[in-house]
């Protein structure tokens, strides 16, 4: 995995490290460098790059341009054992094997450039980010910027960056910007010979600096104790990722972790996803629950922004039992944090943004979407905890969720639209879907039984028989995913027949899933 931290990465991507006749997408090291030939206004700046896998290609903004910051520019990536030049033929355990290729052209656009790159090695993408805010000048910290070479949640099959500065993350608009910009200047640029590497590049080991940091946080809350964890017994899974520093999410992993928390009589189980920025049992509507009631504590009365697929007994309990209030929006932990932050500028206070998925973040924490930083606030109250009462365990987090109202059915159901289907008329997945949901709020409308919710970001969501459901436009694919809960089986079927009813007049979308859930 690679993660790259910079401020200023302007008119950014060349796709030209190699001859330019070879342009074929297999020879992936041929696509990768950066044109930095109109970088005048950045000179000076520095860019840290970490390494963590290969999936998806994204580029920088205009907002990293006009920055007059001087400076360093780091990076990080772990080298892999051998070049590969396909990422169609890496296999999970090489993926690190593509992003050298990034790494390596990127840092020699950059240093071509005359900037500086600091290279972490093996990180998280929440560090990336944190890189940026850190003060430690031996280390060449803070950086002005940096960009994460990152597999996420995608496919094997793809790679990309993730792109930083010290105001967060780039938005979807920043990085069509950066694409549209990126494209010209290849075309402007695609006679122009290397350039000489001026740059430094400086290794940094930022994951102990980073680590030392959260440690840091847990011992201040047990009051500067050296040791607040001492005697409990904690397991922890860094699902083959860049975790293993402090997994992937399915039901094997969780169901691994689960086991060895028994086994090993451990008082608490820690599992994360790759890129450290997302974990899940405490998971879900529990997990956000959990955070809910740390975080109203600290801060009562706040706004809890989830996104759309968490539960009305999690309304409930933030609500009626937490004094909070709940604000439900879209999927995506980018739409989740942007909307706390859009409240916050409105007045409307909130201090913590998560999806379902485990990816949350705090307003204390700069709006990083930090896996490890929510699990340091769920020990920072074991420990603050043992220190008034040694003989405490993990019941004191189990207890905070004690009221949380939870179905009895829970499913989620992803229903595949055909593309190459006649029925699409030549159209675009994402308008056929708009079409179905479209016909499913009229079927609802005629149905006493069943109530669209009034206010609802994205999809349409329903409430009936005792539970609802949610059928919404996938962020990414030709897809349609169907959450439904219930008390019961047979109201989680009336909920579907619902669905089915409505979609079964478009001959391109694959029911298959949901009429075997119906079946069962």
């Amino acid at each position: 995995m690679a993660a790259l931290s910079a401020k200023v990465i302007q008119n950014a991507f060349l796709a030209q490290d190699g001859p330019r006749t070879r342009h074929n997408p297999r020879y992936t090291c041929d696509f990768c460098a950066l044109n930095t030939r109109s970088m005048h206004s950045v000179q000076g700046c520095r860019l840290s790059l970490a390494d963590t896998s290969a999936k998806w290609l994204n580029t920088t903004s205009t907002a990293w341009i006009s920055f007059g910051k001087q400076g360093n520019i780091s990076c990080n990536a772990t080298q892999g054992a051998s070049d590969v030049l396909s990422i169609d033929k890496v296999d999970f355990l090489k993926l690190q094997n593509g992003s050298n290729c990034f790494q390596n052209a990127i840092t020699h656009g950059i240093t071509a450039a005359g900037h500086d790159v600091l290279q972490f090695g093996l990180a998280s993408t929440p560090a990336m980010f944190n890189s940026t805010l850190t003060e430690d000048a031996i280390n060449h910290c803070p950086a002005d910027g940096g960009i994460m070479i990152t597999a996420s949640h995608l496919p094997y099959n793809r790679n990309g960056f993730k792109f930083f500065t010290s105001d967060g993350g780039l938005n979807k608009t920043d990085i069509k910007d950066i694409l549209e910009r990126a494209s010209k200047v290849y075309e402007e640029s695609a006679h122009c010979g290397k350039q000489e590497q001026t740059g430094v590049v400086t290794h940094v080991d930022y994951m102990s600096i980073y680590a030392s940091d959260l440690v840091q946080a847990v011992r201040k809350s047990a009051g500067n104790k050296e040791k607040p964890l001492e005697g409990l017994h904690i397991v922890v899974d860094a699902g083959n990722g860049a975790g293993g520093f402090f997994v992937d999410k399915d039901k094997a992993a969780m169901e691994a972790i689960t086991q060895a928390v028994l086994n090993n009589k451990a008082d608490l189980g820690i599992i994360f996803d790759t890129d450290v920025d997302s974990g899940r049992e405490l998971n879900r509507n529990r997990l956000i629950a959990l955070m809910s009631a740390i975080v109203l504590e600290e801060h009562p009365g706040t706004t809890v922004v989830t996104d759309s697929v968490t539960s009305d007994g999690l309304t409930a309990f933030i609500e009626k039992k937490l004094g909070g209030k709940h604000h439900r929006f879209k999927r995506g932990y980018k739409n989740v944090i942007d909307e706390a932050i859009r409240l916050n500028s409105t007045g409307e206070e909130s201090h913590l943004a998560m999806e379902t998925s485990g990816h949350g973040a705090l307003k204390e924490n700069h709006w990083l979407d930090d896996g490890a930083y929510t699990m340091v606030k769920l020990l920072n109250k074991l420990a603050g905890a043992r220190t008034l009462n040694p003989n405490i365990g993990s019941k004191v987090l189990t207890d905070l969720v004690e009221g949380l109202e939870e179905a009895a059915v829970t499913v989620e159901i992803r229903l595949k639209i055909d593309q190459n289907h006649a029925d699409l008329k030549g159209g675009s997945f994402r308008d056929y879907g708009e079409s179905i949901l479209k016909h499913l709020e009229s079927v609802i409308s005629k149905d006493p039984n069943l109530n669209k919710a009034p206010k609802n970001h994205e999809g349409v969501r329903v409430s009936g028989y005792g539970g609802w459901f949610m059928l919404r436009l996938s962020l990414h694919d030709p897809v349609l995913p169907l959450n439904i809960e219930a008390q019961s089986k047979n109201d989680a079927m009336k909920l579907g027949l619902a669905v089915l009813a409505a979609a079964s007049e478009f001959s391109a979308l694959d029911t298959t899933a949901l009429n075997k859930f119906l079946q069962q």
